[in-house]
């Protein structure tokens, strides 16, 4: 698992010496942070508020969020009131993903201890079968709230401009040959994924690593 700076750089130098092309972008890329976000139920619905929303308007709204409700107990945020997440700022979309989310939590057919033990098809494939999460959700969640080893989320359109500038292609690539690309670089994709984004905030100075969506902050009680 990739929960501390030691494991990011182990995972790096063995991703290096899988595939010697990317030992430039290591040496350009620099140490990479652990980014580590909340795990659990907290972190997951830090990551549905993160999506399509900027840094900023999502940890806005999950600070009011966490005012209103403990974000790690499925019956809290059940018994949250439709309030509760207008004063949050939470659409209602992501409100219906959120209490579905903790439904499931609560009826055990959201484990997380038992998600992390999964290969990362079947724990991806867990993960989209609940309400409101999509790929790159459940991607994101597995790599920085988890620390899963081996995840690659291709879809990022933030990876696919590194990779096609970090390896020199002719274009760059979509989902599919991505995914098929990605998959030299298992059993470390995370530790690749990581080494992309790092690469690509170098390459345009903006930094587009999902992690930071899903930082909850510490909230003040609501007045």
């Amino acid at each position: 698992m990739i929960l501390t700076q030691d494991d990011i750089e182990r995972e790096v130098a063995a991703l290096a010496r899988l595939d010697p092309r990317l030992e430039p972008l290591v040496d350009i890329a620099g140490p990479l942070p652990v980014r580590a976000t909340p795990g659990g139920l907290r972190g997951l619905v830090g990551m549905v508020v993160g999506q399509q929303v900027s840094r900023a308007s999502a940890t806005a709204i999950l600070t009011r969020l966490g005012a209103v409700m403990d974000l790690d107990d499925p019956h809290a945020i059940l018994a949250a009131t439709d309030a509760d997440f207008r004063f949050a700022g939470m659409s209602r979309g992501k409100e219906r993903t959120t209490l579905a989310l903790a439904e499931a939590c609560r009826d055990g057919r959201l484990d997380f201890a038992r998600i992390t033990e999964l290969s990362p098809g079947d724990a991806i494939g867990e993960l989209t079968a609940l309400p409101g999460i999509g790929p790159w959700t459940a991607e994101c969640f597995l790599l920085f709230s988890a620390g899963h080893p081996d995840i690659f989320p291709a879809g990022d359109l933030a990876l696919q401009i590194a990779v096609a500038h970090g390896l020199g292609l002719a274009e760059r690539p979509k989902e599919k040959p991505l995914v098929a690309l990605a998959r030299d670089w298992a059993p470390h994709r995370s530790a690749a994924a990581r080494l992309f984004w790092g690469y690509y905030a170098l390459l345009t100075r903006r930094d587009a690593t999902p992690a930071d969506t899903a930082v909850v902050a510490d909230a003040a009680p609501r007045p």
